[in-house]
């Protein structure tokens, strides 16, 4: 809805001060010290107990009564009749600890990519209203590459700990062998190290190339404006959103699904964009409103905070009907190989993660969220925005935790400080990026559309 006027639009440029320097560098700081600690706690315990139970829970699955063995698998309908799937193996206490670096990293791979699709979405939809804030997302997206080096450096390291079917894999047993196992035999066409490292490195290689050129074409535009350059990124933007539809979600199924090798969903990499895609947004919202509170993007309106929390709001729904279809799709079919995903999370130590799930990418959001005068309080939307990025980074924690170090998993000062560290490194490298360049996309052909932005109520 136009004011009737033009919007006298001016380049801004963002300094990153020695101050917010300082706090980024102290959460990598802090973060770091506690992940020491948490590490030499995890050490110095014994770890003697993990091998035990591991070696036990392998007995038990050979011994368990009743057609279906621990991993959910009906024996009586295919050939583990002969050889029951043993699913878990002993795992050595630094396994814990990649993990956590395999969580953080994905999670800031899945918050950064979804920045870059923000950014595409905007142009091949023609939308308007973004446009002044633009320049976050894409200063977001220069930070997944190093999600992407971390998770295929803990794959190469660790991966035979981590996922059940590359320590399967390196035993090359055979069929009829004892402990063949014919469900992993039959995704080796797909869960193979060789395929699985062709897709690390390709993947973010293409999003990379993809981001890099979008990022060459909206600072070229600024400088000699036109429409050339807002067309080119069009078409850029729509190629690279039809092949991240299929890259992301192939991704989610290396990283994540394939943690629990016996099972699978077919929802699940859409489930993954829902998780990615909110964290994005919140994150974007919390830029803006530091920027605003330093002195920046004043062209930023409380209609623009009341779209990003209309987004938080929309797509936290959207999570949780994905959440809930692929829990009741397998609830209700209640066959054993599906259920026992959930069946491991609604056991403790992850039963109280589970319901903190729920109450925080859905119930705060939805709550919090759900007036319009809500939406356009910068502290609620701060305070929602964090909890949402709390949730789900424990949404991330439920899908990789219990499928492989089971219930030798827990939320410790390793975990925390892992994570402060890792915010810390995103918060930095991300300002770093926005001094970079003009805060404002001044020759974008809808800078005057966003200025004068309005939801009309």
């Amino acid at each position: 809805m136009s004011h009737g006027h033009e919007i006298h639009i001016k380049q801004e440029k963002f300094v990153f001060t020695q101050k917010s320097k300082k706090f980024s560098l102290t959460l990598i700081f802090i973060g770091l010290l506690m992940t020491l600690a948490g590490i030499t706690m995890a050490y110095n315990k014994d770890h003697k107990a993990n091998h035990k139970h591991a070696a036990s829970t392998a007995v038990e699955s050979h011994h368990q009564s009743g057609s279906v063995n621990l991993v959910g698998v009906d024996t009586l309908r295919n050939d583990e009749s002969k050889h029951p799937i043993v699913e878990g193996h002993a795992k050595p206490w630094y396994t814990r600890v990649y993990l956590n670096l395999m969580l953080n990293g994905y999670y800031l791979l899945l918050i950064s990519i979804c920045g870059l699709f923000f950014f595409a979405l905007q142009y091949i939809s023609n939308a308007g209203w973004s446009t002044v804030l633009l320049r976050i997302p894409q200063a977001m997206s220069t930070v997944f590459p190093i999600g992407a080096l971390i998770i295929l450096a803990v794959f190469l390291i660790d991966g035979d700990n981590i996922y059940h079917w590359v320590h399967y894999e390196h035993q090359h047993l055979e069929k009829g062998a004892p402990g063949f196992d014919a469900i992993l035999a039959s995704k080796q066409w797909f869960l193979n190290t060789p395929t699985i490292l062709v897709f690390l490195v390709a993947i973010p290689l293409v999003w990379f190339l993809f981001g890099k050129k979008l990022r060459t074409l909206s600072e070229t535009e600024d400088i000699e404006g036109g429409v050339s350059f807002f067309k080119k990124s069009i078409r850029f933007s729509a190629a690279f959103t039809f092949f991240f539809g299929f890259s992301l979600s192939v991704i989610s199924w290396i990283v994540t699904m394939a943690i629990d090798s016996h099972w699978y969903s077919t929802i699940f990499s859409i489930y993954n964009f829902a998780t990615g895609w909110v964290s994005c947004i919140s994150v974007i919202a919390l830029i803006v409103l530091y920027l605003k509170r330093n002195g920046y993007m004043d062209i930023i309106t409380d209609e623009h905070i009341h779209d990003l929390g209309k987004f938080m709001f929309a797509f936290s729904i959207f999570w949780t009907y994905l959440w809930l279809s692929q829990y009741l799709l397998i609830w209700y079919a209640n066959i054993p190989e599906e259920s026992i995903y959930y069946y491991k999370r609604l056991e403790m130590p992850f039963k109280i993660n589970f319901f903190i799930n729920l109450i925080f990418n859905f119930l705060v959001p939805f709550l919090a969220l759900m007036t319009r005068n809500n939406k356009r309080n910068p502290q609620i939307i701060t305070i929602v925005a964090v909890i949402i990025l709390v949730g789900h980074w424990n949404d991330i924690w439920l899908m990789l935790m219990p499928g492989s170090i089971d219930k030798s998993a827990s939320i410790g000062l390793l975990e925390i400080g892992m994570t402060l560290s890792f915010v810390g490194l995103f918060i930095y490298l991300v300002l770093n990026s926005l001094s970079k360049k003009g805060l404002i996309p001044v020759n974008h052909p809808y800078i005057q559309e966003s200025a004068h932005h309005d939801v009309g109520i």
